[in-house]
């Protein structure tokens, strides 16, 4: 059954996901199962959430059977001998098909017996949980199945042996097992639904957009806006991967796909290789709070807040496009400080150009937010969506989608949704155990009693665990972690329950950019040719909003928590802030700067910041002198050069 020609490549590293694993080089006959298994997989996610009945368990038993069985074909066991292993992973994916099937066939038959197990339910789940834990080994590498190993065994009776808050005393394993398998709050409970439903619905989504070609649209529609300007091509990538990033639902697939073009056009107009590959990391992490998909993360905060969908992405627009414009603050600085000048006329296409060849994009894009404002489900619009992307590409000759495009599209939003899936599924082993023990009160009860009342070292708290998570954790799951444990204290302390789990989900994207494990910014070294570490750093620097703006949802109505005059100003000054703090990192405006001259910006930067109308005009004040001041001995420097 292996697939033959053993001189090529087995393997190959897939930037597809949330993360950069291993995956096996499909040919021959396993290609083919794979593309109809993607097909399959996508046409019963559609039939499901529109006009099919069917209970959620077991609805998401037939989730996880796709999941998996697609995950062991495309993730080998054995990376230096994928093909060696490929029978051996037939057998693994074969089975875990039949184990998601077996809830489905059987529950019935267990409620029959007043929710009893017999030996083959429990067969059935210790066998669910351990093709769980082995697929996520491979997709993601050993942390989460891990972790997922600690709160079993903890869940277990490791938990008795430990004294005080974090005392257990176990549940049996026949009971462990039917928590898992069978209800509501283990591998098939929520975590699973979210995965099925919204996440799996607007993956397909991306792939159908991707698939007409809105890729490409994107990416000519940033150069024909931002082209012109001083560091257009960096620009150009914030602007391509803010959009693509959102619809991607990756900061390291948004990396690799807009970056190899974006980075090769920042170096080529003399931008660094360090900072361009740092750009389009930062942007591309960006993408992930980019509304109105967000990766994974609107729909799992939309399900586990119980706040509308629509509620999530309208108060997460304009911190999103906070963001991207802190990011584009580094670009036009540093563009100006190395005298980049814009892109050339000729190779800038023109706007109009280019609206007239991808207007119809804007069509499923119109129609999904539409479907979402009158107030249709997030699984209907995403629905709506797709054959809105479909119909509309008929009406531009360009972009005119076949029938060979839908089924490829089909085969793609299956396959690609493997990494997120198989990690939200095994995120259901920790969540379900957290809930069966209590652990996010005492988690709460162990932030408070560590932070007190100081909501500032509960936030700092937060973030150096969402840095630590993020290590190991993709952004999913590490949201979804720190979420169930962390987000009940910040309430306790008077966070707003979307202010804390915003806040959460913005520090969860934190490793995409910070070293030492910076997966992201990594992935844009290896098509800058900068080296990784330095390129972390840089990128670190550049997406400085990332750790600034989630302290102004907790601080101000900046979610549209207050009037919205105080929310106008509290945009204005933050952004003026976001600004003060770039000029002091890059020690440039209109002129290299003087240490001085850069803590006085410093200085604007906090009062602009901080939560005070006082201080904010006193900020403002600070910011006029010193642009004023800048201008005039800048015109006097060139009035005496001339």
């Amino acid at each position: 059954m292996a697939d033959t020609n053993s001189k090529k490549p087995a393997v190959k590293k897939d930037s597809g996901g949330e993360t950069l694993a291993i995956k096996r080089i499909i040919e021959g006959r396993t290609a083919k199962i794979l593309y109809a298994t993607g097909i399959i997989c996508s046409l019963f996610h559609l039939w499901v959430n529109t006009i099919g009945i069917m209970p959620e368990i077991q609805r998401n038993a037939v989730h996880y059977s796709f999941m998996l069985f697609i995950g062991f074909l495309q993730y080998p066991l054995l990376k230096k001998h994928a093909r060696e292993t490929l029978p051996i992973d037939y057998f693994l994916a074969t089975l875990s098909f039949a184990i998601g099937l077996y809830l489905v066939f059987f529950e019935d038959a267990l409620h029959m017996r007043n929710e009893v197990p017999i030996m083959a339910d429990l067969i059935a789940a210790g066998l669910a949980m351990v093709l769980l834990m082995e697929v996520t080994r491979r997709t993601t590498g050993f942390l989460i199945p891990t972790l997922a190993v600690i709160f079993l065994a903890y869940g277990l009776g490791g938990g008795r042996y430990i004294e005080g808050l974090w005392h257990f005393p176990g549940v049996t394993v026949p009971r462990m097992l039917y928590r898992m398998y069978f209800a509501p709050d283990g591998i098939f409970g929520t975590i699973a639904t979210i995965s099925s439903t919204f996440v799996f619905l607007f993956v397909l989504f991306a792939a159908f957009l991707i698939k007409s070609g809105a890729g490409n649209f994107i990416i000519r529609l940033a150069m024909a806006t931002m082209g012109r300007t001083i560091g257009g091509p960096a620009k150009m990538a914030v602007f391509a991967s803010g959009f693509m990033g959102s619809i991607s639902g990756s900061a390291v697939a948004n990396t690799v796909g807009t970056g190899s073009i974006t980075i090769p056009m920042m170096k080529k107009t003399g931008f660094p290789s360090k900072f361009a590959g740092a750009v389009e990391a930062a942007s591309s992490t960006g993408g992930q709070l980019m509304p109105p998909i967000m990766g994974a993360g609107a729909f799992i905060m939309s399900q586990w807040t119980q706040i509308p969908y629509l509620t999530i992405v309208a108060v997460a627009f304009i911190p999103a496009i906070m963001y991207f414009v802190s990011v584009a603050f580094f670009v036009h600085l540093r563009a100006k400080k190395l005298g980049i000048k814009p892109i050339p006329e000729e190779d800038i296409p023109k706007v109009k150009d280019v609206l007239k060849e991808g207007w119809n994009f804007f069509i499923p894009i119109g129609i999904l937010m539409g479907l979402l404002m009158v107030g249709f489900t997030p699984t209907f619009a995403a629905c709506g969506g797709i054959v809105a992307i479909v119909v509309s590409s008929w009406l531009n000759p360009k972009t005119r989608m076949t029938g060979r495009d839908i089924l490829d599209a089909l085969a793609g939003g299956g396959l690609n949704m493997v990494t997120t899936g198989v990690i939200l599924l095994c995120s259901g082993i920790v969540v379900g155990v957290v809930l069966m023990v209590g652990m996010g009160i005492k988690f709460s009860m162990l932030i408070t009693m560590l932070a007190g009342d100081s909501l500032l070292l509960t936030i700092l708290m937060v973030a150096v665990a969402s840095l630590v998570l993020g290590m190991g954790l993709p952004v999913t799951a590490s949201y979804i972690v720190l979420a169930v444990l962390a987000a009940p204290a910040m309430q306790m302390l008077g966070t707003s329950l979307i202010a804390a789990h915003m806040l959460i989900f913005w520090y969860s994207q934190d490793a995409n950019v910070t070293p030492p494990v910076c997966l992201a910014a990594y992935s844009a070294s290896g098509i800058s040719g900068s080296k990784p570490l330095e390129t972390g750093f840089e990128s670190w620097k550049i997406a400085k909003g990332l750790y600034i703006i989630p302290l102004l949802f907790c601080y101000t109505p900046i979610l549209f928590e207050g009037p919205l005059w105080q929310v106008a100003e509290t945009v204005i000054t933050a952004t003026a802030g976001l600004f003060c703090f770039a000029v002091f990192f890059e020690g440039f405006n209109t002129y290299a700067l003087n240490i001085i001259q850069r803590t006085m910006y410093f200085g604007a930067a906090g009062m602009l910041l901080w939560p005070d109308m006082r201080l904010h005009a006193a900020g403002t004040v600070l910011l006029l002198t010193l642009f004023l001041r800048e201008r005039a001995v800048f015109r006097k420097q060139t009035f005496e050069a001339v």
